[in-house]
């Protein structure tokens, strides 16, 4: 993976790498500063255990939305990150990004409804919008972003239908587009215009190997008619095994979330181990931490398309995230492009790179 080229090269022995799995490398996952760190911040978690193995407590009530402490402490985690206000009542706990991505599409949408997706666009996403009964739709991406034009052509083919825009709008998977920030708001005006809302999939938005220059699609959303899920995660910058990640909606958009039958029933499904993350976002560890994480994969980024450059081929240098997306000349590496695409016919000769 991007994570991947390591030692080899260092040693002037190339060795054989695996370019498919979006995994980090063991290497960001086993230092001694973030062991450090974690073993400090589960103890102070644990030291709160009254409270984070219940459901909730008494002046709170059911934690639904996630233990109160953890989303007041993300939301200042993510002030220092983002440059902007962040209200803790806009934020829900969810298990990483695709729960929060599952959640928008069961919630609010129905069987019937469209989801439009880019192509080429993270393929699983293509199964959280079939398990909701949603017939999907592929429009193009364009240096800036999703084809809004034909966004537009599809909305007033299937009127009333599109009920839900899938968008990775920043370090996009797999082409590495970032959506310009005009692009955004137009986008949100189509969507008040046509009555969609947008999944914003932003499960790279901290990890950036120079400053993105977009805020999440949040901040361009109207509170009085919000349309926006903007779905961030730790799976990418801490590991995927933590499984913490949030939802940064209006509350209009966020309470229904918690109306699903498991979370009804069993109440938000990370409060004991998102708190158990506390301490490493209010200490400035994980701050640091992300730096470390963006500056090792910016250099092995740097190396992957040198290395695709020398074979003679063309590649468009990501800003941030985990993929390099590179069109072949023969022979093929990484993933295939083709599942990129909903119905697999386009891409083929193209490589998702990681």
């Amino acid at each position: 993976s991007l994570e991947t080229m390591s030692a080899g090269y260092a040693s002037g022995a190339p060795q054989a790498q695996d370019f498919i799995k979006g995994w980090p490398h063991p290497e960001l996952l086993g230092g001694d500063a973030l062991r450090t760190a974690l073993t400090e911040s589960f103890k102070k978690g644990i030291e709160m255990s009254e409270q984070t193995l219940n459901y909730g407590d008494k002046e709170n009530g059911a934690y639904m939305l996630g233990h109160p402490r953890f989303r007041q402490g993300l939301a200042k985690f993510l002030e220092g990150q983002y440059g902007a206000p962040v209200d803790w009542k806009h934020l829900m706990s969810t298990v990483g990004a695709s729960m929060g991505t599952d959640l928008a599409m069961r919630v609010h949408c129905k069987p019937g409804d469209i989801c439009v997706v880019e192509e080429p666009t993270y393929f699983l996403s293509f199964t959280m919008a079939r398990n909701a009964g949603m017939e999907l739709r592929g429009v193009p991406i364009c240096p800036d972003g999703i084809d809004l034009d034909a966004l537009e052509k599809v909305c007033e083919e299937c009127k009333g239908k599109v009920k839900m825009v899938y968008t990775v709008s920043v370090h996009h998977n797999p082409t590495g587009i970032t959506m310009s920030n005009e692009k955004r708001a137009k986008l949100i005006e189509m969507a008040k215009k046509y009555d969609f809302f947008v999944a914003s999939d932003e499960a790279y938005q901290l990890l950036n190997f120079e400053p993105s220059g977009v805020k999440p699609m949040f901040y361009h959303d109207d509170p009085e008619n919000p349309k926006v899920f903007s779905i961030g995660t730790f799976s990418k910058l801490i590991g995927p095994g933590t499984k913490v990640g949030w939802v940064h909606a209006h509350e209009k958009l966020l309470k229904p979330l918690t109306s699903i039958g498991w979370i009804d029933s069993g109440n938000n499904p990370v409060i004991f181990s998102s708190m158990n993350l506390l301490h490493f976002m209010e200490s400035g560890a994980l701050a640091k931490h992300i730096e470390m994480v963006s500056k090792d994969l910016g250099e092995r980024a740097k190396l992957i398309c040198k290395k695709i450059r020398d074979v003679g081929l063309e590649v468009r240098e990501p800003k941030g995230g985990y993929f390099v997306w590179v069109q072949s000349k023969g022979k093929m590496t990484g993933r295939s492009g083709e599942a990129m695409a909903i119905n697999k016919d386009k891409f083929q000769d193209f490589m998702r790179l990681c």
